[in-house]
C-alpha cells in the first residue's frame, strides 16, 4: 500500500476522532467507516485495520502493521492509547496533517507559476530559434551574405535542435516528469525543500517552514499530554531541516544537563526573541501548548507572505529576461539586415 497523503491522513484522523468522542470503540468505529467507504484502496486499508484490531485488540498496533501510515502517527497513536487520550491525539493529528497539507499546497502553488513562466519562455525561444531565424537565414543567403556572430551561433543551435529533436524531446519529457514528481510526491517535495535551502534567496524561507513545523509538532505533542522532553523527541522526527534538527539536539542536551526548557530554547535560537518570550510566559502560565499553536500559525502566515512576495518578484524578472533575450536575437538579425538594405538603397 502506498503512503497516504496529508489530505487523506487529515480526513482519516478527523473522522476517527469524531467517532471516539462519540463513545464508540476503535473496532466499531473502523466498521462504521468501512461500511461508508466504497471499494478501492481506502476500503482495503480499513479492512486491514479491522483485521489487526480484531487480532490484537490495539488500534495503535493495527496502525503500525499497515504500511501506509507515517511512523510519527504510529508513535502518537501508541502514546494516545497508553495514556487513554486517543481521541485527543487523533484530533490533534487531524489539525497537524491539515496544516501540513496547507503548507504543501502553498509551496506547490508558489513553485508552479514560475515553472509555467519558464516553460512559456522556453517555448517562445524555441519557436524563435527553430522557425523564425531560418527565414532570416534564407534572406541573407539570397543576398549572398552569411549570418555570423551571435545570430549565427543561435542559428547553429537551432539547427542542432532540429537535427536531434528526438533527443531533446526525450530530455524535455524527463524534465517534465521530474518536475511533476517533485511537486506531487511527498518525497519529492522534501527533496525540493532541501534543495531550496541551499540558496540564499530561499534559505530563510526554508528555515521558517521548519520552525513552523517544529512549533506545530510541539503543540500536537504537548496538547496530547506529553512533557517537553518527550515532545522534543517526537517532534525531532518531523524535522528534516539540518540546521533546526541540530538546534533541537542542542536543546535536548541542555535539558539533560538540567537547564530549563525556556532557557534551552532561547540558547538554541530556534525562535526569535519575541517567540522565545512567549514560550517563557506559556510555561509560567501552564499554556505552553496554546503558545506553540500561536507560534506555528504565525510562522505559517509569515511563510505564506514571504512566498507571495517571492513569486511577485519572480514574475517581472522572468518577463524582463525573456524580453531581453528575444530582443537580442531579433536585433542581432535585424540590424545587419537594415544596414544591408540601406547600402542597397
Amino acid at each position: 500500500m502506498k503512503p497516504l497523503s496529508n489530505t487523506e491522513l487529515h480526513t482519516f484522523c478527523s473522522q476517527f476522532a469524531l467517532i471516539l468522542r462519540s463513545g464508540i470503540s476503535s473496532l466499531e468505529g473502523i466498521s462504521i467507516m468501512l461500511d461508508d467507504t466504497p471499494k478501492g484502496e481506502g476500503h482495503d486499508i480499513l479492512e486491514a485495520l479491522q483485521k489487526e484490531v480484531e487480532a490484537t485488540g490495539s488500534f495503535a498496533m493495527a496502525v503500525q502493521s499497515v504500511s501506509c501510515f507515517p511512523p510519527y502517527m504510529c508513535s502518537m497513536t501508541e502514546l494516545g492509547e497508553q495514556s487513554g487520550r486517543l481521541d485527543d491525539v487523533m484530533e490533534n493529528l487531524s489539525h497537524h496533517y491539515q496544516r501540513e497539507d496547507q503548507l504543501s499546497k502553498s509551496i506547490r502553488s508558489a513553485v508552479t507559476y514560475p515553472l509555467i513562466m519558464l516553460g512559456m519562455m522556453a517555448a517562445v525561444m524555441l519557436v524563435l530559434i527553430i522557425k523564425v531565424l531560418p527565414v532570416f537565414q534564407q534572406v541573407f543567403e539570397q543576398l549572398g551574405i552569411a549570418m555570423t556572430g551571435f545570430s549565427g551561433t543561435v542559428l547553429k543551435m537551432g539547427a542542432a535542435m532540429n537535427r536531434f529533436s528526438a533527443v531533446f524531446l526525450i530530455l524535455a519529457l524527463i524534465l517534465a516528469f521530474l518536475i511533476f514528481y517533485f511537486l506531487r510526491n511527498p518525497k519529492g517535495q522534501k527533496a525540493l525543500s532541501r534543495f531550496a535551502g541551499g540558496f540564499a534567496l530561499t534559505r530563510h524561507l526554508s528555515e521558517k517552514t521548519a520552525c513552523a513545523r517544529f512549533a506545530s509538532g510541539m503543540y500536537l505533542c504537548l496538547s496530547s499530554g506529553l512533557d517537553t522532553e518527550q515532545s522534543l523527541e517526537m517532534t525531532a522526527r518531523l524535522i528534516e531541516h539540518a540546521g533546526i534538527s541540530k538546534k533541537i539536539k542542542t536543546i535536548q542536551d541542555n535539558l539533560t544537563e538540567g537547564m530549563l526548557f525556556a532557557e534551552a530554547l532561547e540558547r538554541a535560537d530556534i525562535f526569535s526573541g519575541l517567540y522565545s518570550h512567549m514560550v517563557n510566559i506559556g510555561l509560567k502560565t501552564g499554556a505552553i501548548d496554546e503558545v506553540m499553536k500561536q507560534i506555528a500559525e504565525q510562522y505559517d502566515e509569515e511563510v505564506e507572505d514571504q512566498m507571495n512576495r517571492l513569486v511577485a518578484g519572480i514574475e517581472p524578472t522572468l518577463v524582463a529576461i525573456l524580453s531581453i533575450a528575444v530582443g537580442m536575437i531579433l536585433l542581432s538579425v535585424m540590424l545587419p539586415l537594415m544596414g544591408i538594405m540601406s547600402n542597397m538603397g
